[in-house]
């Protein structure tokens, strides 16, 4: 909350002085907290990039703080309790109508998205001894899914649901997932996160390790009970034991903020990742899609109006429904 509110107050006195313009970065809140995800997930990784990127060249101090994942974030977000987060927009939607369990009914109306971060396929990851090749060899078994409040604690409950599936789902931290599959106390690991995720490099260089995702014939059933999900593809190579691409769902990630974030900090946010993709390239190659072309791909939530304006600026279209009223 006192971030927020040094926010505000910087950009009272960007808008009180006409001299200050041209020193924008200077003006800018000094410090601001982004709330990431777990441990050997990409949020911990990326957000990172995001953190060090906007400090180094915008002029705030921005430190990272590890969370259960979109969920949490959305609801520190919308809280004034964080300054900067970080949310797929499934995760958004839910968060929107208060449809999902976790919203308790509560509609989260203050979000604002900043800047489109990356696609997030799901995949599934398993042991080769295990002999578990496809997603219907998971029924009846026990499933690492991360974070309960994050996208895939949250989704892949719901994806076993639509496919008539029964399985025990287990949450926890990604890399705390990694050592369980290692151990044998999970059959297969579940997640969703920019590719290529952390921990499953890791297991990819460590064990001998089968990826799988869904057939033709269930993406349809997921993205029918679904329809937030879109396809996505996993390129072969991506991971030395993933030999050919492999079809799956995905949704994608964007910054997000409190709609009371100063127009001149979103501004500039938006405008800094955005301009510095070298940058965020050399921390994290799911950076690939950090480009200003995939504010499109948001058709659900509004967008800050200081990320519009840099938008604008750059001739980008955005849905008419993501645009303040």
């Amino acid at each position: 909350m006192i971030g927020l509110r040094r926010a505000l107050l910087a950009a009272a006195l960007v808008v009180m002085s006409p001299l200050a313009a041209p020193a924008l970065a200077i003006a800018q809140p000094q410090d601001l907290t982004l709330g990431t995800a777990s441990v050997g997930g990409t949020y911990h990784v990326y957000g990172g990039v995001v953190a060090a990127l906007l400090t180094d060249k915008a002029g705030l101090q921005v430190t990272t703080q590890q969370t259960q994942g979109p969920n949490q974030n959305v609801i520190m977000i919308d809280d004034g309790k964080i300054g900067l987060g970080m949310t797929t927009l499934g995760v958004a939607l839910q968060a929107l109508q208060g449809s999902a369990p976790w919203t308790k009914g509560r509609k989260y109306e203050s979000i604002r998205a900043l800047f489109p971060m990356y696609d997030t396929p799901m995949q599934c990851v398993s042991l080769k001894k295990s002999g578990i090749t496809s997603f219907r060899q998971l029924d009846g078994k026990t499933v690492g899914t991360g974070p309960k409040a994050g996208t895939s604690g949250t989704y892949f409950p719901l994806i076993f649901d639509a496919l008539g599936m029964k399985v025990t789902a287990r949450n926890g931290q990604s890399a705390e997932a990694g050592n369980q599959l290692n151990d044998g106390l999970i059959d297969a690991f579940c997640f969703g996160a920019g590719a290529p995720v952390p921990i499953f490099t890791q297991l990819d260089a460590e064990q001998q390790v089968n990826f799988f995702a869904w057939t033709p014939e269930e993406i349809a059933v997921i993205r029918r009970k679904m329809p937030e999900f879109t396809e996505s593809t996993i390129p072969k190579g991506l991971y030395k034991q993933q030999t050919a691409d492999q079809r799956s769902v995905g949704l994608y990630n964007f910054a997000i903020a409190n709609k009371d974030m100063p127009e001149a900090t979103a501004y500039t946010i938006t405008k800094t990742i955005l301009e510095n993709n070298a940058t965020m390239l050399r921390g994290h190659s799911a950076a690939r899609d950090t480009v200003a072309a995939n504010a499109s791909r948001n058709t659900i939530l509004t967008f800050h109006p200081g990320a519009v304006r840099y938008y604008k600026e750059k001739g980008i279209k955005l849905d008419p429904a993501t645009l303040p009223k």
